[in-house]
C-alpha cells in the first residue's frame, strides 16, 4: 500500500526512506498511545494526523530550503509539531523544541528515545526566560511556532531567539490580515520585519494555510521579552 504520507509530501519534494517512514508511523502510534492519558491532540484518525499535523509541519519545505538550515528552535512546541517532522525528514537539523508543560515536554524526551533521534532536544520552561539565557538569545537561523497566539505576542516570544540575518516563521491558518496589520509595529520594535505571508493549501486538501516569514534586521533590545505573561496579556503595539 502506498503510504499516504509519500502522497503529500511529493507535492513539498520531499522523499522519505524507509526508516523515515517507519519514524512517522511509531510517532504516530505514540501519540495515540499517550494521548490517552493526556491532552495532547484533539486530532486522531490518522489521515488526519498526516495531513494537519505531519504535512502541514514540513508545508514549510515549500518556502525555504530546510537542507541549508542549521539551528531551528520551535517554541511551544506542544506535541511535537513542527519540530519533531521536521526532524525526521531533515536529519541534519539541530533542534530545540520549548514547551511550558512538563508532561508535554517527557512525551517529547520519549518521542525522541524511541525514534533515536540525535541533535534534537527538548527545554521545560517558559520562552520569556529562556530568551534571555545566552545560551539561547539570538543563537538561531530559524525559530518556527505553530502556537496559537496572535503574531505580536509570538514574535516577541519568538524573536529574541533568532539571530540578526535568521528568520521567525509563524504557522497560521488562512485568514491573518488583521493580525498582520495589528502585528507590524511589535515586529519592527523587536528588530525584525515582515518579509512575506505566504498562502497555499495543504497538499491534497482544501486547508487554506499561510507562514508568516519574518526577517531578524537588528538584534532585539534587553527588555524583551518582558516578564512572564506579559506579552500575551498587553501585546506591544
Amino acid at each position: 500500500m502506498e503510504h499516504i504520507l509519500e502522497n503529500r509530501l511529493s507535492a513539498l519534494n520531499i522523499t522519505l526512506t524507509d526508516v523515515q517512514l517507519k519514524q512517522f508511523d511509531r510517532f504516530y502510534e505514540i501519540l495515540l498511545e499517550w494521548n490517552k492519558v493526556m491532552n495532547l491532540t484533539g486530532i486522531t484518525e490518522y489521515q488526519e494526523v498526516v495531513d494537519k499535523h505531519f504535512t502541514d509541519s514540513l508545508s514549510i519545505a515549500a518556502i525555504m530550503d530546510m537542507e541549508q538550515i542549521e539551528y531551528v528552535i520551535d517554541v511551544g512546541t506542544g506535541a511535537g509539531f513542527p519540530g519533531i517532522p521536521l526532524k525526521i525528514a531533515f536529519p541534519d537539523l539541530n533542534i530545540v523544541l520549548l514547551d511550558s508543560l512538563n508532561k508535554r515536554v517527557k512525551f517529547l524526551d520519549h518521542v525522541i528515545e524511541e525514534l533515536k533521534l540525535n541533535r534534537i532536544r527538548t527545554i521545560h520552561g517558559r520562552a520569556e526566560d529562556y530568551a534571555r539565557e545566552s545560551e539561547y538569545r539570538e543563537r538561531f537561523e530559524l525559530c518556527v511556532s505553530r502556537a496559537v497566539a496572535n503574531l505580536a505576542s509570538l514574535s516577541e516570544y519568538c524573536l529574541p531567539y533568532v539571530k540578526v540575518g535568521g528568520e521567525f516563521i509563524s504557522y497560521k491558518s488562512g485568514d491573518i490580515e488583521t493580525e498582520i496589520s495589528d502585528g507590524e509595529k511589535a515586529i519592527k520594535i523587536l528588530g525584525g520585519k515582515i518579509d512575506q505571508v505566504e498562502k497555499f493549501k495543504l497538499p491534497g486538501t482544501d486547508i487554506q494555510r499561510s507562514f508568516v516569514r519574518i526577517k531578524k534586521m537588528k538584534n532585539t533590545q534587553n527588555k524583551y521579552p518582558r516578564k512572564a505573561g506579559m506579552p500575551t496579556k498587553e501585546p506591544l503595539k
